[in-house]
């Protein structure tokens, strides 16, 4: 009988889990153990990851391959500098009505691009996303091409100091990685989340046994835009301004979420997470480097994928026997007669 290696043992998948619900633990901790920078620099992760975690659930799952993500976090930004600045909101309401407009933007996008397929869905969001930009850059009231900074009374609604308002901003930025994970976690163990997970499969096999492909898809759309938008009001608040280049960085929120998704793991619950480390490990290290970093971060993509097409995750899920996350439903024993 052949030995079975001790990482197939439910224990890994117990460590790795009590490795996760250590990670949570530490975020709680956070602000009470890192300095200011490093502050920052988790609440930028937590973007990060929320994005990934978007954009996973698209591409992944729903096999909507979009590289204009962007256009959300970027009408999130404005959106919430309107009604905090120009409308003279409460921060937090207007936060949540940011989520609301991304909403709101989503439907006019969606019926645009959803009558593309692949490769074209693909520009053609890109191009939605680029034209957003432009627009954005002709309004006065934002500041124009340039930008705008948030007044000094705006940002003292959210914190008196600065370190009050580093943390006020990093646990919002908890707050919404957290929620972003739960409800999407409750959308897969629902009966929506059995489709999805059939589609990323086999999309003509879950047609074939009933799974409406096209409202699913329609779904997911309009699920991820209200979290891009309250990410894009989160990263407003950390970065204190508006401009439609950095509001709609396709490079920071498009190009690096698709980096972290593709080397952590597309279609798994896993991959954000790991890709999200991986980053912001090589991020870090190679700050110094310049264009290198770029050069780097696509060997590395490139490396992966010939590796193992389904990511890091995939290549760690071949020593489990199970998923850290269990999204997917167990067939229930039949009884025995």
């Amino acid at each position: 009988m052949q030995s079975q290696p001790f990482l197939s043992t439910p224990v890994s998948l117990l460590i790795g889990r009590l490795l996760l619900a250590a990670g949570f633990v530490f975020l709680l901790a956070v602000p009470a153990l890192l300095s200011l920078r490093g502050i920052q620099l988790t609440t930028e992760f937590l973007t990060l990851l929320l994005l990934a975690l978007m954009w996973n659930l698209l591409a992944g799952y729903a096999d909507i391959v979009t590289v204009g993500q962007h256009a959300f976090v970027g009408i999130g930004a404005y959106a919430f500098f309107g009604f905090l600045v120009l409308a003279g909101l409460d921060p937090f309401v207007s936060i949540a009505l940011a989520g609301c407009v991304a909403l709101a933007f989503g439907l006019p996008v969606m019926a645009i691009i959803f009558r593309l397929r692949a490769g074209y869905l693909a520009v053609g969001s890109w191009v939605v996303a680029e034209t957003l930009m432009l627009s954005a850059g002709k309004l006065s009231a934002f500041g124009g091409g340039s930008g705008k900074s948030l007044p000094v009374p705006a940002v003292k609604s959210f914190g008196a100091s600065t370190a009050g308002r580093y943390e006020t901003v990093y646990w919002l930025a908890l707050l919404l990685a957290a929620l972003g994970f739960a409800l999407t976690f409750w959308l897969m163990r629902s009966r929506i989340g059995v489709g999805l997970t059939a589609m990323r499969d086999s999309e003509e096999g879950a047609g074939a046994i009933g799974v409406n492909v096209f409202r699913t898809r329609i779904l997911c759309f309009l699920w991820t835009t209200p979290f891009l938008g309250l990410a894009g009001a989160i990263i407003t608040m950390q970065k204190l301004r508006v401009s439609p280049p950095a509001s709609f960085s396709i490079i920071d929120w498009t190009a690096y979420v698709i980096f972290i998704a593709v080397i952590g793991g597309i279609g798994s619950f896993e991959g954000p997470i790991i890709g999200t480390i991986v980053f912001f490990f090589l991020r870090e290290s190679l700050a110094d480097l310049g264009v290198w970093q770029f050069i780097i971060l696509g060997a590395v993509s490139i490396a992966v994928i010939l590796v193992e097409p389904k990511g890091l995750w995939g290549l760690i899920r071949r020593y489990l026997p199970g998923d850290l996350i269990p999204v997917g439903h167990r067939p229930r024993p039949t009884p025995d007669r």
